[in-house]
């Protein structure tokens, strides 16, 4: 039996081990736990395509420290070598961490010919755009995924990935996993990460069967991990965070991107619908390694970043 004074030490144990559980939850979450805030730059495609080093510049004095590249007007890297934009960005306190690519030569679709396919939101589920029609051609990974992914180790990053790919039929889907499973291969052998960013219309049935789902389940978590586009998961009407509860650990990279009310138009991080902070705390169980805010044909780009920069700060806080 125990004494009064084993008692009132067991009691206050529980008590203390009651207060550190809540505790420890926060502390895993803390900022200071989260990967530092990063941009996908093609949220400034004609800024950057006009004056990268200029951009990129007001990217750090915003205060972003990871950069995720895309395409632009010009040739390569914004221009640049691999290993030349690596130190542009190195040089201004930032990290170039992952690169967008296309998964198969763009085919302009009859509803939305002008969307590109390699960059942001560029499939269904995702708002038209209107871009230049003079656009350099560009690699992709059909075709070209050895250099790619070659290149992506000349520039030190940690992931290449494929912004888009056709899935409306199951050819395409199976074609596109078979193009995924040897870009993972190779990008294993080369130190890379390599991932798969969404839209909402991985989400659309074809055939019965879930594109989305079909890419994980026929796909090993060593070989290809997925970029999580947080808005389009939320316009295709689903929960970020039961994802990851299906696949733990399958989501190292995120697109913090918000979307407006009517599920339409991307908007600034914290003026939309998407619930961030709900999400952030997922983090762990999504396996998170670093997050990149992007909008998609933001009116005034540089301004859209600034504030999704500000309210990222509270949402994190």
């Amino acid at each position: 039996m125990q004494n009064r004074r084993t008692f009132l030490k067991n009691t206050s144990a529980l008590a203390l081990g009651s207060l550190a559980v809540p505790a420890l939850a926060k502390n895993l979450f803390a900022p200071e736990a989260l990967p530092r805030p990063g941009l996908q730059l093609f949220t400034l495609f004609r800024a950057m395509s006009d004056d990268a080093k200029g951009s990129l510049e007001k990217v750090a004095g915003i205060g972003y420290k990871e950069i995720e590249s895309a395409f632009s007007m010009k040739d390569g890297y914004y221009g640049y070598s691999p290993k030349e934009f690596k130190k542009v960005v190195e040089d201004l306190g930032m990290t170039w961490r992952a690169h967008h690519v296309g998964g198969a030569p763009f085919r302009p679709r009859p509803a939305q010919a002008s969307a590109p396919a390699g960059g942001g939101a560029a499939a269904a589920g995702a708002p038209p755009r209107q871009m230049p029609a003079n656009m350099p051609k560009r690699l992709n990974l059909l075709e070209n995924y050895q250099q790619l992914v070659d290149e992506a180790a000349e520039g030190g990053l940690s992931y290449l990935v494929c912004a888009s790919t056709p899935v409306g039929t199951l050819d395409e889907i199976k074609k596109s996993i078979e193009v995924f499973v040897k870009t993972g291969e190779a990008c294993k052998k080369a130190g890379i990460g390599f991932a798969y960013h969404n839209h909402a219309t991985e989400f659309d049935k074809v055939e019965g069967q879930t594109p989305y789902d079909l890419i994980l389940s026929q796909t090993s978590p060593d070989l290809v991990t997925m970029e999580m586009d947080m808005a389009w998961v939320v316009k295709a009407g689903l929960d970020p965070v039961e994802l990851f509860k299906q696949q733990p650990g399958r989501f190292p990279l995120w697109h913090i991107k918000d979307i407006d009310k009517e599920l339409k138009k991307p908007v600034e991080v914290g003026t939309g619908v998407v619930d961030f902070k709900k999400i952030f705390v997922g983090a762990q169980k999504a396996g998170l390694k670093y997050y990149f805010v992007e909008q998609d044909m933001a009116a005034s780009p540089f301004e859209s970043i600034a504030t999704s920069f500000a309210n990222l700060q509270k949402i994190t806080a």
